[in-house]
């Protein structure tokens, strides 16, 4: 719990610096034809898929956008159903629920862990200056112990985002406190990621990732992943993924295949079209 406090208040005061200095910043309104046309294509939904790697980006869903990615997994004993729900709630804020409905890992079959979260986007790319983000997941193990952490864990990731022409770069680093089931107190992981991602022919596209965590404790060993995916636009609001990941090294399958959907359900903020008011 001490934990819990300590990160909540970490992450509301570099909420408040970072609100001092967008204060500070001062944007000039733009009234041409080009502004006009973007204010009409930010009408537009666009899906902003974290999937399928394990890092996340940067970047935010549109405000009041709920968007859903659910995915399954499929190793060598190993399958689970996974899914995240996004949430829009006000600029720049993200609110994050997160849920693997099955799990199956060896002989043993269920409901996995849940989790709920939030992203704050502390800047926007801007010439040089990528666009950075911090993230907070809390675990909740709603999972039987032989299936899921079995205890509460805390998530606190930094995040940053960077397009190159139509190269795209995400860049995670961040550390997990995991909860230890009846014993109590927290061990400590590390999490680095970084993925790469460009638009092919058409609508498809290509994903790439290295990643990996640090030793949690005597019984879970540090881990790496290589990521390859194909992604496929069908519109711009819903995006398929597909492909597998493999384990460089740590207590993990040695092949794990996925496949999965990001699709921008509605602006719940615009859910009812406003009516002329009647002429008197």
């Amino acid at each position: 719990m001490r934990i819990a406090v300590r990160i909540v208040w970490a992450c509301l005061g570099l909420l408040a610096v970072t609100a001092r200095v967008r204060g500070q910043e001062t944007d000039t309104p733009q009234t041409t034809p080009q502004a006009r046309q973007t204010a009409q294509n930010a009408n537009e939904i666009n899906a902003v898929p974290n999937r399928p790697t394990l890092a996340s980006t940067a970047e935010m869903v549109q405000l009041g956008v709920l968007e859903i990615e659910y995915g399954f997994e499929a190793a060598k004993g190993h399958q689970n159903i996974n899914g995240l729900l996004k949430w829009g709630a006000v600029k720049n804020l993200e609110l994050w629920l997160l849920n693997n409905p099955i799990e199956r890992d060896v002989a043993t079959a269920g409901l996995g862990d849940s989790g709920v979260g939030f992203k704050y986007k502390l800047f926007s790319q801007r010439n040089a200056r990528p666009t950075v983000a911090v993230l907070y997941v809390a675990t909740i193990p709603t999972a039987r112990p032989a299936l899921g952490a079995g205890a509460v864990a805390h998530l606190v990731q930094i995040l940053v985002s960077k397009d190159f022409g139509k190269h795209h770069f995400d860049v995670n680093e961040g550390v997990q406190f995991a909860g230890r089931p009846q014993v109590g107190g927290f061990d400590r992981t590390y999490f680095t990621a970084l993925s790469y991602s460009r638009s092919l022919r058409g609508k498809w596209g290509y994903t790439g990732e290295i990643a990996g965590f640090s030793r949690l404790n005597a019984t879970t060993p540090a881990t790496m992943t290589l990521l390859n995916a194909a992604t496929y636009n069908v519109s711009s609001r819903l995006v398929l993924d597909a492909g597998a990941y493999f384990a460089a090294y740590g207590q993990l399958p040695r092949i794990t295949f996925f496949a999965g959907v990001t699709y921008s359900i509605a602006n719940l903020y615009h859910l009812h079209p406003t009516h002329a008011s009647p002429k008197n």
